[in-house]
């Protein structure tokens, strides 16, 4: 069996039967041409209708750029991905019809109010006025926006601007929503809103939430897909994950020979009262570890 360090290590849980995967990539490499660097590297990873599947690494991990690639923003290397059923590489037209996004950075208009924002983008998306109106309604009730409906959004606070930027991703019944970060530098109150707001809308899409908050991947995550240098890591359910990869930390104590300094920590009037650490050395199990 691999090492969790070895590159080729992804441990994956495989989802109920009946679920249906809306988004499947396969073999997804992206490589900046001008430097070289490999963005995405032979990712393979399903996330199945009536889910959220949180999309979980640090910066630089390629999250971004395989969301661009879902988008159409950017090109693959090599690889493709199916959306609903339609090739990423032709079908690009109808995959975003379907689809709704929340880029990393909200994208407003400053002069337009909170309303008109969602009637602009189900125009857009070729909803009737009926139904825009009807969807106006529910998403500014959904947001917690009814005071703020004609405010426009140059005076709105940052956290008021991204639930907006969050609730026009599911304006035309978007059956696929890719939300990059989107609780990234919002205040609490307002993060607590958008995990409400994506609980709510669940049913019925496939939800990519990309984060590097640990709680945020749990909490909202029914899947959870962790990547680093563009690889898969692992992915499952956060139970899974949990029994599969343990849990709490590990801490290991290195010492010198010689009695009273301890590397890292100086002088022996340092260390008093760790008279243990230095007639030890080996690995001590967290509070919360199974083992």
């Amino acid at each position: 069996e691999l090492e969790p360090s070895h590159p080729g290590f992804a441990p994956q849980r495989e989802p109920p039967a009946q679920l249906q995967p809306g988004v499947s990539i396969r073999n997804l490499v992206k490589i900046y041409h001008n430097s070289s660097l490999v963005a995405v590297n032979g990712l393979s990873l399903d996330f199945y209708e009536g889910q959220i599947t949180s999309f979980l690494g640090h910066n630089g991990a390629g999250k971004t750029t395989t969301m661009s690639i879902l988008t159409g923003l950017l090109p693959p290397t090599s690889g493709t991905a199916y959306i609903l059923g339609w090739d990423i590489r032709s079908d690009i037209d109808s995959i975003r019809k379907t689809m709704g996004m929340c880029p990393q950075h909200n994208v407003l208009f400053d002069i337009l109010t909170v309303e008109e924002h969602v009637w602009f983008y189900g125009r857009l998306k070729g909803l009737s006025e009926e139904r825009v109106k009807a969807e106006m309604e529910q998403l500014i009730q959904d947001t917690g926006l009814p005071h703020k409906r004609r405010e426009q959004t140059r005076n709105l606070s940052g956290g008021m601007q991204r639930k907006l930027s969050v609730a026009i991703a599911f304006v035309g019944g978007s059956r696929v929503v890719i939300l990059d970060e989107p609780t990234a530098g919002v205040d609490p109150y307002s993060r607590r809103s958008i995990w409400e707001l994506l609980l709510k809308y669940r049913k019925g899409r496939t939800i990519i939430l990309s984060t590097h908050y640990m709680d945020e991947a749990e909490l909202l995550g029914d899947r959870t897909a962790i990547i680093s240098q563009g690889r898969l890591c692992c992915c499952g359910s956060p139970l899974f994950l949990k029994a599969r990869l343990g849990t709490g930390y590990h801490l290991t104590l290195v010492k010198r020979e010689r009695f009273g300094t301890v590397v890292g920590l100086g002088k022996p009037s340092s260390v008093q009262g760790l008279g243990w650490v230095l007639k030890s050395q080996g690995t001590y199990p967290g509070p919360f570890s199974s083992r």
